[in-house]
């Protein structure tokens, strides 16, 4: 099965809806395949070399849906900074389903009502040390999130400098 023909559910969405928020996730300028992980694609069911997927990209940059996606933002609450805060969220994830047990999100979509201050973008180099850590964890027998395909585009993101978004 192709990464693309995957159909998803959102049992999530059956809560209440002061769980979470609908949101599309914004696409970025120029999205290109950096890295996708055949060892994650297998877990969702897919049989077929992922990065020859005609769509990855465009699934994963937000421009297409999977059947049966509905996007959302998780809201939940917790402490932050030595505080009890109680409405925090996914200020850059976006939620697109679930399939074979896995949730599907992409991390940098873009803005959330979770977003504070943020821009809801991920920067390539701290998105690549997520990658290769989960890839690692899981190498090690780690239980860990993660992750199936990594992009970059020319989305120029301000950080401490400008760097390219992923």
């Amino acid at each position: 099965m192709k990464f693309s023909n995957l159909k998803l559910t959102t049992p999530y969405l059956e809560l209440d809806s002061p769980f979470y928020t609908k949101v599309e996730p914004t696409p970025l300028k120029r999205p290109f395949l950096i890295s996708a992980s055949q060892d994650a694609a297998e877990l969702l069911g897919i049989d077929e070399d992922i990065s020859l997927d005609e769509k990855l990209v465009a699934i994963v940059n937000g421009e297409e849906k999977l059947e049966g996606s509905e996007t959302f933002a998780m809201c939940y609450s917790g402490h932050q900074f030595g505080h009890f805060a109680g409405r925090l969220g996914d200020g850059r994830a976006i939620n697109l389903g679930k399939v074979n047990g896995w949730n599907l999100q992409v991390k940098g979509a873009g803005l959330t009502e979770y977003s504070r201050q943020g821009d809801g973008r991920a920067v390539l180099r701290s998105s690549i040390r997520e990658y290769l850590m989960s890839e690692a964890m899981h190498g090690l027998g780690i239980a860990t999130s993660r992750a199936l395909a990594l992009i970059g585009s020319d989305t120029d993101v301000p950080r401490e400098r400008w760097e390219k978004g992923q």
